[in-house]
């Protein structure tokens, strides 16, 4: 599943073909992908500009002028192509149809942007933008990770009492909005916690340090593109490089990179994710 640096990355790459831009034409292929589509999807995309492309956790969401918002959820192998870029900010020409291109949006100004997901665990939903946040999928989220309100105070405040281990903890998008199991690994070994440690044997000290490795760890994922995990590509078709900088994820058996350390990555399994820690560095 895309991870909050991979779907910031998408929104990066689209916001230059869509933002200010009208839909000239929508075309909805079929009638839902892993829900059903809104009524009248289509017609009530074509006409519309698109005022400007946010993030909110892993979803993507276009305001419209016509007080409408689009949601787009990526899913495990979603994937925005972006092609036909008139100011040439994409060289790719249109590409022949494929059997899994379900929602295709073209621009006013020739460019032409294709939901494709061959697997249809994405979605894309329409809802009022006055209403937007009271949308099932966002309505119980928390703070972004990036945001101000994610802050050390925040984080003590939501872990306390609880007797969880840490990373289920972090995973809970009521808590956090938008980390994954592959950054919540990686700042977890850079503050030194081991996956499996219970929230209530972690002091004060130790849970607000998190917050700062969770933005760093997110912003350099960002930087480098997102990672190109499985069917993950940016929105200007180019592969994303993040998971060449990862210290323990997927690293199981390999040296731990903190020096001086002998012991290698290890694996575990929790709530059926694997978990990628260092035993030694991380307590």
């Amino acid at each position: 599943m895309p991870e909050l640096p991979e779907v910031e990355t998408v929104r990066r790459g689209l916001a230059p073909v869509m933002e200010g831009n009208r839909i000239a034409q929508a075309q909805v292929n079929r009638p839902d992908l892993r829900w059903p589509f809104p009524e009248r999807m289509a017609a009530r995309l074509t006409g519309a500009r698109i005022l400007q492309l946010r993030r909110r956790s892993k979803y993507i969401l276009g305001d419209l002028d016509s007080g409408e918002t689009l949601l787009i959820h990526l899913g495990m192998t979603g994937r925005m192509l972006v092609s036909g870029d008139a100011l040439g900010r994409f060289v790719h020409d249109h590409p022949a149809p494929e059997k899994h291109d379900h929602v295709v949006l073209d621009m006013a100004d020739g460019a032409r942007v294709t939901f494709n997901d061959p697997r249809r665990f994405g979605a894309m939903d329409l809802m009022p933008t006055a209403t937007a946040e009271a949308h099932p999928l966002l309505a119980a989220l928390g703070p972004e990770p990036l945001g101000n309100a994610f802050s050390e105070s925040h984080l003590v405040a939501a872990l306390t009492g609880r007797n969880m281990p840490i990373k289920s903890a972090l995973l809970d998008q009521k808590i956090v909005a938008g980390l994954g199991n592959i950054y919540v690994c990686e700042a977890l070994y850079r503050c030194g916690i081991h996956p499996g440690r219970r929230v209530r044997r972690i002091s004060e000290k130790r849970i607000a340090s998190l917050v700062p490795v969770i933005r760093e760890v997110l912003e350099e994922a960002i930087a480098a593109g997102g990672s190109s995990l499985r069917d993950f590509r940016q929105a200007d078709g180019e592969l994303g490089y993040f998971q060449h900088s990862f210290d323990v994820y997927g690293r199981e058996g390999q040296p731990c990179r903190t020096p001086d350390c002998c012991d290698t990555v290890h694996r575990m399994v929790q709530s059926g994710r694997s978990s990628f820690y260092c035993p030694r560095c991380q307590r």
